[in-house]
């Protein structure tokens, strides 16, 4: 599984797009952005134990006995601190959210999922050098790879500004002067906690709008590839696995952080240094037994444990169904084109897995909502707020029309989710499915600049930029397949989306092509610069933007991107209510049930959850203990040794003849992964594990098909988080890699 930033949160469908990437190509997004995020955070009433993804800044007021109660050893002061190094400053948030990661050496290592690293071990592999089936080891700092794209953040520390925030607004504002004066604070706060420093700082809402806190944090540039296993490890299982119980995927990658001399962030220089982290985590070889305290701290992405039920339909009727369609099309052409070539699975490993892995999360997630009679639940939940509000005057006026006002923002937003979904999958999103047109639409800024009086500086600066990148995409482009691609997509397009929100370019095709969709495609790919390398550099060598008027890539392109902000704009309007709404809604939440705990919905920011480890008895199916081994793993490929899937390297399976675990097995085990029932969900991927002393047992990765609902709803009796067990990682670095040179940088606890 491949949890990110990029989670799909529901009705604040925007979520799930590269929102930095859509901010600068659409205006009214910067809008919609803050719309989306104000709106992306709830709370589950029934709070337990190990459920909730806690503020570390609160865990000392809200959580700490009961973390105490089931194990824990540590004190808040050792989890979080800003005066003292704690164990937040060895957490690490890559590419603002992608995935997480922790610190393991005084010399900058760190640890992720290698799912979080496939892309970048992919952008250095080719059919020479391939690092996807051979794995990649670094034998010396030398040796460690570049990655421009990377970036690894530390925070320093979280601040509560809510009463800075909340003391300039009231409830007699519309909500666009509302947001104006929020974002002027939340400005001038950031600009004030950075001043003089080399730090960011940004202030984000919680509880709907209700809470604002602070996020100062560090970020450094400079972050380079060090060791990763062969896919065969990496993903082993493949989709067969993805989201179940028991699993063998040794899903880790290793990266070093880099500095300047002067121990600032900088980006790659051949003169900076291994980051020196203020806290890394000692690793344990004890072993992991059944009921040990388990911690995580992470980065999950978005959730939505208090939607509402008109939410909750809207997932399951408007969102789901096109998201799953298309997706679905996509990867079977891909999954044809890959296998007729080594070549073209290189090009499209990293994508394939970002397509696939969300791909069959939401088959598993509407059929879990269903089973789980998520929607009745909140119908209920809703009944309840009735009651209490009807049952006073005064809350009666405040709250008595909160849930109609939700209910018909969503009807607006179910209106348009269609369409959305399908232009969004299309060429909007970061693993949009039609490449030459999201391919053509990073020409924009060039264009724009070329249409402007001369300027041959900013023009040479684009056309650089544009040719550098020119040779990256067309390094993992296949024509043929990506044709294949567009055009089933434009044909479901033009069947299932309402005409009244088509893109101009197919009245063009009914004209021209007389209607044929495969005619517009064979002209596209045949003429369009945006389809040949060679065209595109000699373009860029004489760049002009009438060239540009003329191309039917760059055309369609426009049509589209035009037409989808038609469409984000008519979110906007119902996003505006629905923001209201929710925050009211949440508000009475809360003064209802007074007593209870609270926690913040997933927002990409730093969380803590705490469970244990435990077997699992999923519905309908045999009871599974807590931990999986490499004896089940071979016995596996022996049973179905034509299942690519469950081939494993030659290497491994000599160190599985010869028992060569060294000190890496439990109870004469080699285990491989483990089952907690932590709280956790996308953005996850690669937080660490962490046992009640504090040392690192496990990278978190995935979670089980019976918890696929757990950003709307957690259900303590099926919610399971899957990790791989720290001492299966050692075992790869040390007996498989001969890695002897991370594993003298680590510090191992007997």
């Amino acid at each position: 599984m491949k949890w990110n930033i990029y989670n799909i949160n529901y009705y604040y469908i925007c979520n799930s797009f590269n929102l930095n990437e859509l901010k600068n190509n659409h205006p009214m997004l910067k809008k919609i952005f803050l719309l989306i995020i104000v709106s992306a955070f709830c709370m589950n009433i029934n709070v337990k134990a190990d459920e909730g993804m806690w503020l570390p800044l609160l865990i000392n007021r809200l959580n700490y006995l009961d973390m105490q109660k089931m194990g824990c050893h540590l004190t808040a002061e050792e989890i979080y601190s800003v005066n003292n190094a704690s164990i937040k400053d060895a957490i690490v948030v890559l590419n603002n959210g992608m995935c997480s990661a922790v610190m393991v050496s005084a010399e900058g290592l760190l640890l992720t999922n290698h799912h979080c690293g496939l892309s970048f071990t992919q952008s250095h592999s080719s059919v020479e050098s391939d690092y996807l089936t051979n794995g990649f080891w670094a034998m010396n700092k030398m040796e460690e790879l570049r990655n421009d794209k990377l970036t690894a953040s530390f925070l320093i520390r979280i601040e509560d500004v809510t009463g800075k925030i909340l003391s300039g607004v009231n409830d007699k504002m519309t909500e666009n002067a509302r947001q104006k004066i929020i974002d002027s604070l939340s400005i001038t706060l950031a600009k004030e906690a950075t001043k003089g420093t080399v730090y960011t700082a940004k202030v984000l809402p919680f509880f709907e709008g209700n809470e604002y806190y602070m996020f100062v944090t560090e970020v450094f540039k400079d972050v380079r590839l060090v060791g990763t296993p062969p896919e065969a490890l990496g993903e082993y299982g493949g989709d067969a696995d993805n989201w179940n119980w028991p699993r063998d995927d040794c899903d880790f990658s290793i990266f070093r952080v880099y500095m300047s001399p002067s121990g600032d962030p900088a980006e790659y220089s051949k003169k900076n240094v291994p980051f020196h982290p203020k806290k890394f985590l000692p690793i344990s070889l004890k072993g992991v037994k059944k009921d040990d305290f388990t911690m995580v701290l992470g980065y999950p992405g978005t959730s939505d444990r208090f939607i509402t039920s008109y939410g909750v339909k809207v997932a399951l009727e408007e969102f789901n169904p096109p998201f799953i369609k298309t997706r679905g099309k996509t990867l079977s052409i891909m999954t044809e084109a890959m296998n007729s070539s080594p070549e073209i699975h290189i090009k499209y490993a990293s994508k394939y897995e970002d397509l696939s892995n969300y791909y069959k999360y939401y088959v598993g997630q509407s059929e879990q909502l269903e089973k789980l009679k998520v929607y009745d639940k909140k119908v209920a939940v809703e009944n309840e707020f009735r009651a209490w509000y009807n049952s006073d005057p005064q809350r009666k006026e405040m709250y008595g029309n909160v849930l109609s006002e939700i209910e018909k923002a969503y009807q607006d937003v179910g209106k348009y989710t269609t369409p959305f979904q399908y232009s969004a999958e299309m060429i909007v999103r970061r693993t949009s499915e039609i490449q030459i047109l999201s391919y053509a639409h990073t020409f924009v800024p060039l264009y724009d600049q070329l249409k402007l009086p001369p300027d041959e500086e900013a023009v040479n600066k684009l056309t650089q930029s544009l040719t550098y990148t020119a040779k990256i995409y067309f390094k993992d482009y296949d024509l043929a397949t990506d044709k294949k691609i567009c055009t089933a997509m434009l044909q479901m397009f033009f069947t299932d989306v309402p005409a009244e929100f088509h893109p101009d370019f197919f009245q063009n095709i009914q004209k021209k092509y007389k209607g044929s969709i495969p005619a517009f495609i064979e002209d596209m790919y045949a003429n369009s610069i945006f389809a040949s390398k060679d065209k595109i550099l000699d373009f860029l060598t004489k760049p002009d933007y009438k060239k540009l008027d003329k191309d039917v890539g760059y055309l369609a392109m426009l049509s589209f991107f035009n037409k989808n902000k038609e469409i984000i704009d008519l979110y906007n309007n119902s996003l505006l209510e629905l923001r209201k709404g929710t925050r009211l809604f949440v508000k009475g939440i809360m003064e209802m049930n007074k007593d209870k705990k609270y926690y913040p919905n997933a927002n990409s920011t730093m969380r803590l959850t705490y469970g244990k480890v435990t077997d699992y008895t999923p519905p309908g199916k045999p009871s599974f203990t807590y931990y999986s081994t490499l004896d089940q793993m071979m016995a596996r490929e022996k049973a179905d040794p034509k299942n690519p899937d469950f081939a494993t390297p030659p290497k491994l399976k000599q160190i599985f003849e010869k028992k060569d675990y060294g000190k890496y097995s439990t109870d004469g085990e080699m285990r491989l992964c483990f089952i907690t029932n932590n709280d956790v969900t996308g953005g996850d991927s690669g937080a660490p594990v962490i046992n009640a002393d504090g040392e690192l047992i496990g990278l978190n990765f995935d979670i089980t098909w019976e918890a696929t609902s757990d950003p709307i709803c957690f259900d303590e009796k099926y919610q399971r988080s899957i990790t791989v067990d720290i001492k299966y990682i050692l075992l790869i670095i040390d007996k498989y890699a001969g890695a002897s040179n991370i594993i003298n940088e680590l510090t191992l606890k007997e």
